[in-house]
């Protein structure tokens, strides 16, 4: 508990005790209003000053300025009891509300223990710990067992294992060795390490992330602006319907000449008063969706508001881009077929002319390669988005891509019989063989379309610049109902807008990529998630969801997430609105007393908000 919370706790108990004792002593008149008056004023002075200040700044219509009118009214009506035991109860409420809220901000917090504090900077043979914002880029920092990666960087020195838990949701810990990039918010297991850092601290992964939680909060969802906005005109009208139910039965009952019975219609007036406290709505709604962004967060799943996890709910249509989020994005050089010249030296060439490149396939050509690449050999390279690269390798031509690269160059080329991604290379505008480059699917990758078909998604489809005959022997591995080939950035955007026009309003289309190439489709789908996307300021930048693993079966996890999470705050709507009308109508009747208003109130916010808090748990 917080001092403000223990401050509370003791005020609740001294009341109590103050209230139990008044019970048994027999007093009468004016004595016991000062009694009463005394724990009274000891659990309810703080709400008597912030519905004072409320009515000052001309915002009177709150949950304040309903108990503080309804409690007063009580009391002067010489309900002494009733009047504190309602500030009471209602303090309890409040006291265990905001006990809930702290344990759902301290499970956020958990995540927040990726902050690092420092960083280790070599001055003089001796470790200088330095605020992680004044490092520079291209600095080396040290990182000793035990603590954690501060920015973003290289491993310039030692062998260690990193765990990532507190980014990925992941227990199994990661290798790291020299030349391998590492990001921050990882914590050092095993050996010291030396790293050049790539990044500026607020620029690194660990800066995004807590940038991206933090500000989760600011994207509302349609459920919360409508308890807003209801709360906004509901206070209100209970108000006037309160003064309306104190005043106009009995002077009804004058006009046709019965007793008015005043004290009857008022009581029954701040009793309704006491039923309609929006807090269990107006607490619990916000709080089930701040829970599940928590809850996703501990999972490794990242979302930027509660407006997308609510959508996210909504989802019935994925679309997948094929290399990096249902395959591992790893390419391996397969074999080399119909070389007319030496296989070794067609491997150079391709290599050569790819080696400027970032791309997957490129990388994989270099590594088969296997020897160090001087760049020097190499000029003239021209990449062609989706086609492939020409360049001039120790002045000779050298074109590798597709087919069609090949026909764009008019070069006449030979189809290969194996499925697999195939390296067309020309030498001197000659066809010279091709090579043909394989990427493995990941190990859960199979499961994880299996989960998302019995969450009910109406169609998985995949989009991929890969030859349909590879893309289409994928997709029937894995089980993708529609498969789209061949395709350029741009048409993969502009079959994304064809899929949303075709599908309902009401029912969402996701869009998950790698993050790195996939930026235009993430942000033009209705939910883009990345996936496998630690350190890809693409994918933060462009997504809605981050998942901070390349594990497929996230997609699945955050969809059941958010299908809870919409589950929990609907259940609390329904439940509250429901008890608080039945309440309403009792009370209006003479059947609720004020001890049935304790129950509409402080009873039902307590139980709406032990359910929002089960979001936190909404993963398992």
């Amino acid at each position: 508990m917080t001092k403000k919370q223990k401050k509370v706790l003791i005020r609740i108990i001294i009341a109590f005790l103050l209230l139990i004792v008044l019970h048994f002593v027999p007093v009468k008149g004016w004595l016991s209003l000062v009694l009463y008056l005394v724990p009274y004023f000891v659990i309810g002075y703080d709400i008597l000053k912030k519905a004072f200040k409320g009515i000052l700044n001309r915002q009177v219509f709150d949950e304040n300025f309903l108990m503080a009118v309804a409690t007063v009214g009580a009391i002067i009506l010489g309900e002494y009891t009733e009047g504190v035991a309602v500030m009471l109860f209602y303090q309890i409420g409040e006291l265990f509300q905001s006990y809930a809220v702290g344990k759902s901000r301290r499970n956020i917090s958990e995540l927040m223990d990726i902050r690092p504090d420092y960083a280790n900077i070599e001055k003089d043979g001796k470790l200088e710990k330095v605020d992680p914002d004044e490092v520079e880029v291209g600095s080396i920092i040290v990182v000793k067992p035990g603590e954690k990666i501060p920015i973003d960087g290289i491993v310039e020195y030692g062998t260690t294992t990193l765990n990532t838990a507190a980014l990925t949701g992941e227990s199994l810990p990661r290798d790291a060795k020299e030349g391998d990039e590492v990001i921050s918010g990882c914590i050092n297991m095993t050996g010291l390490i030396k790293i050049k850092t790539t990044k500026e601290f607020g620029d690194s992964t660990v800066s995004k992330i807590l940038d991206l939680v933090e500000n989760s909060s600011s994207k509302k969802s349609r459920s919360e602006n409508f308890i807003t906005k209801f709360a906004r005109y509901y206070t209100p009208a209970v108000c006037y319907g309160a003064l309306a139910l104190a005043v106009l039965p009995p002077i009804v009952s004058l006009i046709i000449g019965f007793d008015p019975a005043w004290n009857q219609w008022i009581y029954r007036a701040l009793t309704f008063l006491v039923i309609s406290c929006p807090c269990a709505l107006v607490i619990s709604i916000p709080l089930s969706f701040f829970a599940g962004i928590g809850g996703a967060s501990k999972e490794g799943v990242l979302v930027k508001g509660s407006n997308y996890l609510e959508a996210l709910s909504e989802a019935k249509y994925i679309v997948f881009d094929k290399t990096g989020t249902l395959t591992k994005g790893v390419f391996e050089v397969a074999g080399i077929h119909d070389a007319v010249i030496p296989e070794d030296k067609l491997l150079e060439y391709a290599a050569y002319a790819e080696s400027f490149s970032s791309h997957p396939i490129s990388r994989s050509l270099c590594k088969a390669y296997g020897k160090e690449i001087d760049q020097t050999r190499v000029s003239d390279v021209n990449e062609i988005s989706g086609e492939g690269v020409t360049a001039v390798v120790d002045g000779t031509s050298v074109a590798a891509g597709n087919i069609k690269l090949m026909k764009r160059l008019g070069i006449e080329c030979k189809e290969c019989g194996s499925v697999g991604t195939v390296v067309h290379v020309a030498v001197n505008g000659s066809y010279a063989g091709h090579i043909l480059i394989s990427d493995q699917l990941k190990p859960h990758t199979k499961q994880a379309l299996e989960e998302l078909k019995k969450l009910g998604m109406k169609k998985l489809v995949m989009l991929t610049g890969d030859a349909k005959r590879v893309a289409e022997s994928v997709a029937k591995e894995v089980g993708v109902t529609d498969v789209y080939s061949e395709l350029l950035p741009a048409d993969k955007v502009s079959k994304v807008e064809e899929l949303l026009e075709k599908k309902p309003v009401k029912e969402k289309l996701v869009f998950v990529g790698d993050g790195i190439n996939d930026a235009p489709v993430l942000s033009r789908a209705d939910i883009g998630i990345a996936m496998g996307a630690l350190g890809s300021d693409a994918a933060i930048e462009a997504a809605d969801i981050v998942l901070m693993d390349d594990d497929p079966l996230k997609i699945s996890k955050a969809i059941h997430i958010s299908k809870k999470c919409i589950r929990i705050v609907y259940e609390n709507i329904y439940f509250a609105i429901g008890i608080k009308i039945i309440c309403l109508v009792l009370g209006a009747l003479g059947i609720a007393n004020m001890w049935a208003a304790i129950f509409a109130d402080v009873g039902v916010m307590v139980i709406a908000v032990l359910n929002a808090i089960r979001a936190l748990n909404a993963g398992k």
